[in-house]
């Protein structure tokens, strides 16, 4: 399935089940002293989650552009050398403000990935919150039961603070959460290593797709939890990963989302794809990174040295120091593959 065909599949789903599709915040954040760039689909809903502001409507979907190269979440060094991560990416997600709760956040998840995009079953896996004394937050018994209706106990599996209790930041709402994992791992490897083994392993193989966030508590800033004024669910799927699972492939960057500008960066700088290393490295790079730079400014923050710009300036300059050192570029090229890039998300964004 095609990229925007995917994207497209997860908001139509969604509207079906009385979401108003919203499209996405900018990436860049300019009234939240607590964040530079938006880092989660929950951003723009934050002062909903809080109470702060009326609800507008009770549930709704959207496709976010996320940058994750600041603060908490920071995986920028990772981007180009391995295949999943990534500086700008998009995800989906679905909320419910005070409206539905575990039950259809994960019935309709399931839904979702097994009878409309077809995903094997036997390759999926669920997790599901521990609990945290420190905290006085409970083992998610609930999440647990629900997930026994769609998956055998073996592919449910605990997991801790770390991994399934997501905070958007120091401060704010946060909650237990309950990840779906898949695992694309060939059959030999699967019968050598079961996938449960794999999960929050670091394999790229066995990777997250979909966080369900049960939005419960507001983390103050002396580090306690109290409650929301009313439950809520807020869904976080990577696009990338999920176009990499329905396309076959073993690489975010071998998909549609990303070839087309890679296969551009190989034909300006005379070099194959595949044939060596440290160019394939560098092409990843810059293809990532011209969509974090290129979204950055379209949303009002130009490179610059100071906060925000700064962190731009550096991806730009990360993108332009590979294109330089392992592509034999020497002149302006990024500006090159901005046609493209609006081309292919120009329809959607």
């Amino acid at each position: 399935m095609e990229s925007n065909k995917i994207r497209q599949a997860f908001l139509d789903f969604f509207a079906g089940k009385d979401h108003v599709i919203v499209p996405s915040a900018p990436m860049v954040v300019k009234n939240d002293p607590t964040l530079m760039f938006t880092n989660a689909g929950m951003n723009q809903f934050k002062d909903i989650f809080l109470g702060n502001i009326p609800r507008p409507y009770p549930r709704a979907a959207d496709t976010q552009k996320c940058l994750r190269v600041s603060g908490k979440h920071n995986d920028l060094e990772e981007v180009g050398h391995d295949t999943y991560h990534h500086t700008m990416f998009e995800m989906l997600g679905n909320w419910s403000f005070g409206d539905y709760f575990k039950k259809e956040a994960i019935g309709w998840a399931w839904e979702l990935l097994t009878g409309v995009y077809g995903l094997d079953k036997s390759r999926m896996y669920a997790t599901v919150f521990e609990g945290s004394p420190e905290d006085g937050v409970p083992f998610d018994q609930e999440a647990y039961d629900i997930w026994l209706q769609y998956l055998p106990a073996d592919h449910i599996i605990r997991g801790n603070k770390h991994d399934n209790f997501w905070e958007m930041g120091d401060v704010g709402p946060c909650g237990p959460c309950s990840e779906i994992h898949y695992d694309l791992r060939d059959e030999s490897e699967i019968a050598a290593v079961p996938g449960r083994e794999m999960v929050n392993q670091g394999s790229p193989l066995v990777i997250e797709i979909w966080n369900l966030v049960f939005m419960q508590f507001n983390r103050k800033a002396n580090g306690s939890l109290e409650p929301l004024a009313a439950n809520c669910i807020d869904t976080g799927m990577g696009f990338e990963r999920l176009c990499m699972i329905l396309q076959g492939k073993k690489s975010n960057y071998d998909t549609d989302v990303f070839q087309p500008t890679i296969q551009r960066i190989a034909a300006m700088s005379g070099k194959t794809y595949g044939a060596d290393e440290k160019c394939d490295v560098a092409m990843r790079v810059v293809a990532d990174h011209l969509r974090a730079i290129s979204f950055s400014i379209a949303d009002g923050q130009l490179p610059s040295n100071v906060k925000a710009g700064y962190v731009i300036r550096r991806i730009l300059r990360r993108a332009v120091r590979y294109g330089y050192t392992y592509l034999s570029f020497n002149e302006p090229f990024i500006c090159r593959l901005m046609a493209g890039l609006v081309d292919q998300m120009g329809g959607q964004f």
